[in-house]
């Protein structure tokens, strides 16, 4: 049984294995891995340890080393773990495990992460499926796993992994004001099988009695509205400022402009005016629910 890439087990580390390879187009990632590496190179040098005899103590391949050390590979927390006790760093490798788990995030998620973190105000329509911040893991793996071409098992387990952090937000304080609208089709879709179904239906129902988040469903019997054209999401912050994305609007890109936010603002209101109530929508998942 292999222990997550221990070269006495796996030969090289793990040192092929997909996931943790750096992105070369994430100049902020490469920047960090690179980092780490250097920090690691300088310790085992200054305890005057060779790269093999190193890898051996830490129970990793000596390839698998240089690599990490030349910035070409992302360590593992273990690694990190292993190589601050062997080189008696105090606490001082083992603390970049944080900043080397945000990089093995897809950019695009650690940047919408970091938009959301910052948010105290968050509006979210969703044209098809559930939105990311209310979704299960279960849920969310079987949509990745479900991509065509597939992602490796290990690509699906750190998207898995990012989609989960971001829910962090759920337990900020002060708490942001969270309002999602999902189309009524969302909740009947048994993504993951029926008991992950459950689960998912059962999070809805827990994240709707929160008191900072509102939680609307739009039936599937009415007519068309503002949202048919694709996603909506706005997102305000402290000092007043504002983004905007909608799959339907301005190509799809990242709107910033307090006219083009109107408009946004004005379709999602439209939207909400027509959904079911906050009431309404607990007593539709709850029904849905007893109906699986």
């Amino acid at each position: 049984m292999s222990v997550d890439g221990v070269g006495t087990e796996q030969g090289d580390g793990g040192a092929d294995e997909p996931g943790w390879d750096v992105d070369p187009d994430d100049e902020s990632g490469v920047a960090v891995v690179a980092a780490v590496g250097r920090q690691i190179k300088a310790w085992r040098e200054a305890a005057g340890m060779r790269a093999g005899e190193f890898g051996a103590a830490i129970g990793y391949g000596e390839d698998l080393v240089y690599k990490v050390e030349g910035g070409r590979r992302i360590p593992r927390p273990e690694f990190l773990d292993r190589a601050d006790e062997v080189l008696g760093a105090g606490g001082k490798l083992a603390a970049m495990k944080r900043d080397v788990a945000e990089v093995r995030y897809p950019k695009k998620v650690r940047d919408l992460a970091g938009v959301e973190a910052r948010a105290v105000e968050l509006a979210a329509y969703v044209a098809h499926g559930l939105h990311g911040l209310l979704q299960t893991p279960g849920h969310a793996r079987a949509l990745f796993e479900a991509r065509q071409p597939p992602y490796s098992q290990d690509e699906v387990g750190r998207m898995v992994a990012a989609r989960m952090a971001r829910q962090s937000i759920f337990g900020r304080t002060p708490a942001p004001a969270l309002s999602f609208v999902q189309e009524e089709s969302a909740l009947r879709r048994p993504i993951g099988g029926t008991p992950e179904w459950r689960r998912q239906l059962e999070r809805l129902l827990e994240v709707g009695q929160l008191r900072n988040v509102t939680l609307q469903v739009m039936p599937t019997h009415r007519e068309a509205h503002p949202g048919m054209d694709g996603d909506i999401n706005v997102l305000k912050f402290k000092d007043g400022t504002a983004v905007g994305r909608s799959h339907g609007a301005f190509n799809g890109r990242r709107v910033t402009d307090a006219k083009q936010l109107r408009i946004l603002e004005l379709r999602y209101g439209i939207i909400r005016a027509e959904a079911l109530t906050p009431r309404e929508t607990l007593a539709l998942i709850d029904q849905v629910l007893g109906e699986t």
